[in-house]
């Protein structure tokens, strides 16, 4: 079909700044008259958002601002439609705007500012130096300002910058050197290996790789007792002990230190050498060193049977300093805590102090310390590992508890029970049994065993026809042998209950049946003789209730005080006459007390001394300070006393005293007015007193 739409070619600039509309084109169709009967439609990519037609004219404008580099064409369709019936009057037929570009956006450097790096001392490439042998160290950074313009150049165009950072990159083309050709350095003789004597730093000005450092001795007396080491991040030489010094053996080492650089490059070497060297003299400082232990380990071997008292091992330690002091030994308690082990303070003599038990402890890890007698505070220790042997020092016994059952239709032969043994000891070759019937059932007719030779034995019946009622419940005694020096034994009883059993073998019971009792027994029978054996139960306890009241007024009451115990008798003695009423040693010898109390019968104590108490075997001399002492035994021996403290002071008093003497024995010679006359009233027993301080006249007569 021939095409009726005329219209304009297309083209828009781009950015225009215009306040009215911008006019694009004319749409028209041949059937458009200029009645006003045809109406323009536009549809497509930006149709009456960026496009606007007049529906009667057919102009297009754009109505916003368009922008070539967003987008550079739009594609549209129009329609010619009659006004009246809106039908279409042609085929829709597609057009294309295509925005022009103007020179609106200026050069521009996308990844700016830019940063290189160029070697210094580079040849010329495409950034050109513009000086010669261009130093790093003496300036590193440069900035330089690049502009870039569009049309060519020409009037009107516009123009870009940008920066470009360039870095010079180092090189190795300065050699290492030591700030100083001479280091003086101590350590103290007691520096453990590995420490740190000193540091050496060789200088470099390069940077990086090119100023890596390389440190080694070279030359010198102490190559084999110090080292050197490079710390790598501030690139400095650390010098440490390789070996324990000592003072006493050399006292100063000359050592020849090199710094060099490791990653060299051959358009520089004219530069080098890239090495230097220093020297470093160490002295070695004296400090007082803890005794030394030769060897500085010790293993024992001991077997458990050693006596208490046998030397086991000789320590030795020995004072590493000039002066030599002398030693003395002891033993670590944490690590002997059950004080097994006891070493001589001077010899250094390890002995035995306790029975070893390899079954309780095989191994022994302890510590024996050495000190210097002139120095405490200097000591050594060794740690001494001491082995168990073991001997053959227990006898094998049952592993368990047995216990069997036969039945009563067993057969001659029939196996009741498996019994195995176990042993504390361990011998080397291993541990095997010897199993038998005790001497005394060697000979048991209703049993017999039978040693597997595996550590295990089986009991067997000898005989069948075994029966409830006559005997429920056999002991059979096995004697159980090990194989060790000397051999050891034991007997185990194995238990063996007669059981009635159904005919697959099956227990039924093990009790004894109730037809043993007589048939005539009723029931009522039953319960009166338990309602009798009920009542003489009774009796009895009431007995012992009646026994125990008539013993209780002798018993001391846990309540009183038992350190003053009045003991008080029906009689009166003849004074100081009498010496069989009342013997002073009783009150210090526990078991005199306790035989005059059983002697005198007539003369019953209200209150029994507690001097039974102290044990019988401590003998006491008769004075203040051995009672005192058996008190002290006493209480110490009674593991059950509560552990109360008892604070006794005894004041004496006389001479020297602040008090002086306030005792009545020496009032005869002072001038006192106290009268004693009235102990001549007191009776015979009295009569020694009433002679002392008694007044007398001059014929001798008491007054």
């Amino acid at each position: 079909m021939k095409r009726s739409w005329v219209w304009n070619q297309f083209f828009v600039l781009e950015e225009y700044t215009g306040t009215d509309p911008l006019y694009v084109g004319k749409l028209h169709s041949d059937m458009d008259r200029g009645d006003g009967s045809i109406k323009y439609i536009l549809s497509g990519e930006g149709a009456g958002i960026v496009f606007t037609i007049d529906d009667t004219t057919g102009d297009i404008h754009a109505i916003q601002r368009l922008d070539r580099e967003e987008r550079s064409q739009y594609t549209l369709r129009a329609q010619a439609l009659d006004r009246r019936t809106g039908r279409p009057m042609e085929p829709e037929s597609e057009f294309i705007i295509k925005i022009q570009d103007i020179n609106d956006n200026e050069p521009k450097f996308l990844d700016g500012p830019y940063v290189a790096s160029v070697p210094e001392m580079s040849p010329v490439g495409l950034i050109r130096t513009a000086l010669m042998n261009m130093d790093r160290e003496a300036k590193e950074y440069y900035e330089v300002i690049i502009q870039a313009k569009d049309m060519g150049g020409q009037l009107g165009g516009l123009a870009g910058t940008t920066t470009v950072n360039i870095t010079l990159s180092d090189v190795n083309d300065n050699p290492p050197r030591f700030p100083q050709k001479h280091y003086q350095m101590s350590v103290l003789e007691s520096a453990p290996v590995s420490s740190t004597v000193g540091r050496v730093v060789a200088k470099d000005l390069d940077e990086g790789i090119n100023a890596e450092m390389k440190y080694s001795l070279v030359d010198g007396d102490g190559l084999d007792v110090f080292d050197i080491n490079t710390d790598p991040n501030y690139q400095v030489g650390i010098i440490t002990v390789r070996k324990p010094l000592s003072f006493e053996s050399k006292k100063s080492y000359t050592l020849k230190v090199e710094g060099a650089n490791p990653h060299l490059e051959m358009r520089f070497l004219n530069l080098g050498p890239f090495r230097d060297t220093t020297t470093v003299h160490i002295t070695v400082e004296d400090v007082d060193e803890p005794p030394v232990f030769e060897p500085s380990f010790y293993f024992v071997e001991v077997p458990e049977n050693v006596e208490i008292g046998t030397t086991i091992q000789i320590i030795s330690a020995k004072d590493p300093d000039v002066t030599n002091n002398s030693i003395r030994y002891s033993i670590d308690r944490s690590s002997d805590p059950g004080r097994f082990f006891y070493v001589d303070i001077t010899s250094g003599a390890l002995m035995t102090a306790r029975p070893l038990d390899r079954e309780d402890i095989s191994w022994h890890n302890i510590t024996v310390l050495a000190m210097e007698l002139n120095n405490p505070s200097q000591v050594g220790s060794v740690s001494v590992t001491v082995k168990v042997l073991d001997v053959n020092d227990n006898a094998p016994e049952f592993a368990r508890f047995y216990e069997a059952f036969v039945c009563e239709n067993a057969k001659a032969g029939q196996l009741i029970q498996t019994v195995s043994a176990i042993d504390r000891d361990d011998p080397q070759d291993g541990q095997h049994f010897y199993y038998s019937l005790a001497p005394e059932a060697a000979n048991n007719p209703n049993f017999t065993l039978r040693d597997n030779q595996d550590n295990t034995a089986w009991i067997l019946t000898r005989r069948s026809g075994f029966r409830q009622h006559e005997q429920n419940t056999f002991y059979l005694p096995i004697l159980i042998s090990d194989n060790g020096r000397p051999v050891l034994s034991s007997t185990g009883t194995l238990t063996v209950h007669v059981c009635s059993c159904d005919d697959d073998g099956m227990v039924m019971s093990c009790n004894a049946e109730a037809y043993v009792l007589p048939v005539s027994l009723s029931r009522g029978a039953l319960i009166a003789i338990l309602a009798c054996i009920f009542v003489l139960l009774v009796l009895v306890l009431l007995i012992l209730s009646m026994r125990r009241q008539r013993k209780q007024p002798y018993i001391i009451d846990e309540e009183e005080n038992i350190h003053e115990n009045i003991v008080r008798y029906d009689d009166e003695g003849g004074g100081e006459e009498d010496t069989e009423a009342f013997d002073i040693a009783a009150m210090w010898n526990p078991r005199e007390a306790q035989m005059v109390a059983k002697n005198r019968q007539d003369m019953l104590p209200e209150i029994e001394s507690l001097s039974r108490y102290v044990p019988q075997a401590r003998v006491m001399d008769n004075n203040v300070h051995n009672y005192v002492l058996a008190k002290l035994y006493e209480a110490d021996m009674d593991l059950w006393a509560p552990p109360f403290d008892s604070l006794q002071t005894y004041m004496f008093e006389g001479n020297g005293s602040v008090a002086e003497s306030l005792s009545s024995l020496q009032s005869v010679t002072t001038d006192s007015d106290q009268s004693y006359d009235y102990l001549t009233d007191w009776g015979p027993r009295f009569k020694k007193l009433a002679e002392m301080y008694g007044a007398t006249d001059s014929s001798g007569a008491l007054w």
